[in-house]
């Protein structure tokens, strides 16, 4: 399933999703790295 965070207060990231953290961010997958934020 593909997912969109934000990084920061104006970078979205848009990738496969990957888990959920106990905090309320969720962790994608884009090109073989992983980004951790805020989900949109």
């Amino acid at each position: 399933m593909i997912r969109t965070i934000i990084l920061g207060s104006c970078v979205s990231v848009q990738g496969m999703f990957v888990g959920a953290l106990s905090d309320g961010r969720i962790s994608v997958c884009v090109g073989g790295t992983v980004y951790t934020g805020r989900p949109v």
